[in-house]
């Protein structure tokens, strides 16, 4: 819910490496005043079965910048034990398949924000990297 002095944030996460959602994995809201300005936590949420967080809180009035912190470390990616690590160890330039679950333990966004707008920020995930865009 947004106003014309406020403005909201949602986000998923897609686990790219088998196409699906990411679920169970924490997420917290942070927001300041001004480049210069303190952070401050202001949401906590998990993502959902479908890999949605829905319920972050609209966002305080003045608020400019938007910080989102996702833990990815207590994301167990699926497909991990599925891979044959003799295989994959074999390939002279393929990364080595890790016993921990997340090469990134953690994902930190930061995106600036308008008054009366919703910002939709997906954060696409594999085992080695990730990527964002602002959506709709």
């Amino acid at each position: 819910m947004s106003t014309e002095t406020t403005a909201s944030v949602s986000t998923h996460i897609l686990d790219t490496s088998v196409g699906r959602p990411a679920g169970g994995v924490p997420v917290e809201l942070s927001v300041r005043d001004g480049i210069d300005g303190a952070w401050s936590a202001h949401g906590v949420s998990k993502t959902d079965a479908d890999g949605r967080v829905k319920d972050l809180p609209a966002l305080p009035e003045g608020t400019t910048h938007v910080r989102l912190d996702f833990q990815i470390e207590q994301y167990a990616f699926e497909n991990q034990h599925s891979v044959d690590k003799q295989a994959a160890e074999a390939q002279q330039d393929a990364p080595r398949v890790r016993d921990s679950a997340a090469f990134f333990p953690e994902v930190a966004i930061t995106f600036a924000v308008t008054p009366g707008e919703h910002y939709h920020v997906p954060l696409l995930l594999n085992p080695f990297g990730y990527s964002v865009y602002r959506g709709s």
